[in-house]
């Protein structure tokens, strides 16, 4: 690789990264540095750490390889397994070997490496980016973006501070066939849109029963759990089902379903806080499930919610299912509706993103109908073959605009900048804090009938309740004996985007972090 201008200027500052190294990994914060954005010159190959071995890691360790202007040279994991494997998926993909570690706080200080991509558990997510941006590395996160309200004010004062790319890693920004759905709903080819629901309707099955279990071999416990209390696994199967663990996941609604309220508000085109969010829902069926009467599931986050985010003059509604069920249709034509995706509800149409019937989970497809339920428009992301993208396929467009804008110099480039990535996560985070203040307030249906008559949305709030408790008892759901849970309603500031009155919710805005692990104030990023 040649000496470019770009490497001169990071070379030069080379000392006063190895002489913090060692504070680092003490989790000491870095020397505030901003760093100038300089273009990357053609003949160089962006070196890339990938923090985890997961699945979704190797997806972008795939992406990351077989783009020429980069090369995968880490792939850092508590589990040195994992973190083994997928360095030799590289090695039989693209002939050569990365290197595989336990600690990513270890790359820190290599000049070799010029971004950090993060698919690890969500809790980790910005204390892996703070301390990437600190160390003059680019970043691209998976979604969710954060996990907690704190950590959306840190990551944004971060990317500010030190001026280098961070791309969120919510891939339908970058998938052609959404933003052509988003344009004809702008063009008014539907009417006025003042009304979107998003849909997580995703079969997620019991985890099994809450107890203590052992730490699996080959993992540095101390740094996965990071953040959070070392403390006993308290689910069976370690990786993946930390998902549904508020402790270090944040549920559907922040896994799968931040993709979808990431395309609901892109529809609804709101760039700002809502003024007030309303949740109802539980973690239900699992009884019915296991046949077990006594079961506890060792999940904590529900996996039924129903979310209403109120924007003013617009609404949200977002859905989250995880027992068997229907689509979600408009309610007209026959049975356009979709699963896993989002549908605009404009006076004289609809655009479903997602195509329930035929494909299921979807980012390549998105459809529109008139207000007499007649398809008006395809539209298709597809391949040089002209083949419909395959979900693994639209995440190499989205790592490929990250390395467009990391080229490029300019953050102006990526089409899931960190504001993009805090306006979406929100709606995770304030539908979980509602639910999350109301867990213990069981209601019945009449109850939570009236109780929703106080609560602000351009939705058939009554229709999608009665939707809602047909489905549980579809699935043999007892809401007598287990009743769904009522939230909180959160008002915000929309201008200071903060809670107002309500001390319970600011407690939940953060975490009690761990030393040295942890993520500090914006002003102290």
């Amino acid at each position: 690789m040649s000496l470019s201008r770009r490497r001169f200027f990071e070379d030069s500052l080379f000392a006063s990264f190895s002489a913090c190294a060692a504070a680092t990994l003490a989790g000491a914060v870095l020397p505030q540095q901003v760093f100038a954005r300089q273009p990357v010159e053609a003949n160089e190959r962006l070196g890339v750490a990938i923090v985890s071995g997961s699945g979704r890691a190797r997806v972008l360790g795939h992406y990351f390889g077989s783009d020429k202007r980069s090369k995968v040279l880490y792939y850092c994991d508590p589990d040195l397994s994992r973190a083994v494997a997928a360095c030799k998926e590289i090695e039989n993909k693209y002939g050569y070997l990365p290197e595989a570690i336990t600690d990513f706080r270890k790359v820190l200080d290599n000049q070799s490496v010029d971004a950090v991509a993060c698919a690890s558990t969500n809790h980790w997510h910005v204390l892996t980016a703070i301390w990437g941006l600190q160390a003059g590395k680019h970043c691209y996160i998976e979604k969710p973006l954060t996990h907690n309200l704190h950590e959306t004010k840190a990551i944004a004062a971060a990317a500010k501070k030190y001026g280098r790319i961070v791309q969120t890693g919510t891939q339908c920004r970058s998938t052609t066939n959404i933003g052509e759905a988003v344009e004809l709903i702008r063009s008014g080819k539907i009417g006025d849109v003042q009304f979107v629901r998003g849909l997580c309707y995703k079969r997620r099955k019991a985890i099994g029963p809450r107890g203590e279990y052992a730490v699996p071999q080959n993992i540095d416990y101390d740094l996965w759990c990071g953040p959070a209390e070392q403390k006993p696994p308290t689910r069976r199967n370690f990786h993946y089902d930390w998902h549904w663990q508020r402790e270090f996941g944040n549920g559907d609604l922040g896994n799968q379903g931040s993709h979808q309220l990431e395309v609901a508000r892109w529809f609804l085109g709101v760039e700002r806080f809502p003024q007030s969010v309303f949740t109802y829902g539980g973690r239900l069926g699992y009884d019915i499930e296991t046949k077990n009467p006594y079961y506890r599931d060792a999940g904590d986050a529900a996996n039924t919610q129903v979310i209403c985010y109120d924007y003013g003059d617009q609404s949200l509604v977002f859905e989250v299912r995880a027992l068997e069920t229907d689509l979600c249709t408009i309610p007209v034509g026959s049975k356009h509706g979709t699963l896993v995706g989002a549908i605009a509800y404009g006076t004289d149409g609809y655009v479903i993103q997602g195509w329930g019937e035929k494909h299921g989970q979807s980012f390549s497809l998105s459809y529109a109908f008139d207000k007499n339920g007649r398809q008006i428009k395809e539209f298709k992301s597809v391949d040089s073959n002209g083949a419909v993208l395959s979900e693994f396929a639209t995440t190499e467009r989205h790592v490929a605009n990250f390395l467009d804008a990391v080229v490029a110099g300019t953050p102006k480039k990526l089409t899931a900048d960190v504001r993009c990535g805090v306006l979406s996560n929100v709606l995770c985070h304030l539908g979980n804090m509602s639910y999350y203040l109301g867990e213990q307030n069981k209601v019945s249906a009449d109850t939570l009938k009236q109780t929703l008559q106080s609560v602000k949305s351009l939705d058939d709030k009554e229709a999608t309740l009665t939707r809602t408790l047909e489905h549980l008892t579809a699935n043999g759901v007892d809401l007598k004996k287990t009743p769904l849970s009522c939230g909180q309603i959160l008002n915000i500031d929309i201008e200071k985007e903060i809670i107002v009155g309500n001390a319970e919710a600011d407690a939940l805005t953060t975490r009690r972090y761990r030393a040295p692990f942890i993520v500090p104030a914006p002003e102290n990023v």
